[in-house]
């Protein structure tokens, strides 16, 4: 290995200690919950979260020492050279349950995210909300506000806010959209701002399904949301089902193809990806992202 790319795999190789112990800190300082780190870990392959020893993570945990961990890890049926994200299915369902539990003992309880779900068009991300949604109504799916005129069976405040330029702006102005935009050169859309934090004031996860420059605005406006990238489980499979769509244009579809270029190089902006290989289990883990109990609702 050359030199040059010896310093760069060292430099790599402290960073992610770092970020590790940071994880570690944050854990015992009560800035994240332990299911939280686990959450992210079993979403995101690529998260730092997922590079944990299980070892190293159930020691960061109060109350959980040397010798109640050898013990533990025979319970979960994990070695301890496991990291988080090398879990199998069944381990991960075992340590998310005693997770839960021994946040339960310890009065330890999740925060409701807000979580901005986003991605390249035909990778789910309504499909795997509408998921979501059958599961946990509770869950406040965000209502953007437009300009444009209702369609035949939508609703105003169901579907969307339906406002006139004037109210748009009035709305703007008033720095009542969390994020907004121009779409295809007519119509604006934006995500109301006060009904989100009042859902989060009350409890309830907020789940905004946006694109990605809306996602970038939430994240300056509200710094604490949790932006999730849905992937496709393979390139060629994303351009299948873009193409495959029989309401657009072969102009509409080479122009779709071009734009989820420009968005899958953008998901390392994002704070977790996950990967839409299977609807049930994509909605999920956005579901233990959003800081719900799962097992609360079976």
């Amino acid at each position: 290995m050359p030199e040059v790319d010896r310093r760069a795999a060292a430099r790599a190789a402290v960073a992610k200690r770092r970020a590790r112990a940071e994880v570690k800190r944050s854990l015992a300082r009560g800035e994240r919950t332990p299911s939280d780190v686990a959450a992210v870990a079993f979403a995101d392959s690529q998260a730092v979260e997922a590079s944990i020893r299980i070892t190293e993570f159930l020691k960061s945990l109060p109350a959980i020492g040397a010798t109640k961990l050898e013990p533990l890890l025979q319970r979960l049926g994990v070695s301890p050279v496991k990291r988080l994200g090398g879990l199998g299915k069944h381990q991960r369902t075992a340590l998310m349950a005693f997770l839960r539990d021994y946040q339960s003992r310890r009065g330890i309880t999740d925060r409701p995210q807000l979580v901005v779900l986003a991605g390249p068009a035909g990778v789910g991300k309504g499909t795997v909300a509408a998921r979501i949604l059958e599961s946990f109504p509770f869950v406040h799916l965000s209502v953007s506000a437009t300009t444009r005129s209702p369609r035949p069976g939508e609703s105003d405040g169901v579907n969307y806010y339906f406002v006139d330029e004037d109210e748009f702006d009035a709305l703007i102005t008033s720095d009542q959209l969390l994020e907004w935009a121009t779409v295809h050169k007519t119509h604006r859309y934006g995500t109301p701002r006060r009904p989100v934090e009042t859902a989060l004031e009350d409890g309830r996860p907020v789940l905004l399904e946006i694109d990605i420059q809306g996602a970038r605005q939430v994240k300056l406006a509200m710094p604490e949301a949790r932006l999730v990238f849905l992937l496709p489980p393979s390139w060629d499979e994303l351009v299948r089902r873009l193409v495959t769509r029989a309401t657009e244009s072969p102009e509409d579809q080479a122009r779709r193809l071009e734009t989820a270029t420009q968005e899958l190089a953008a998901q390392h902006e994002f704070d977790v990806r996950v990967v839409n290989d299977d609807v049930t289990r994509a909605a999920e883990l956005v579901v233990d992202l959003m800081g719900i109990n799962k097992e609360s609702y079976a």
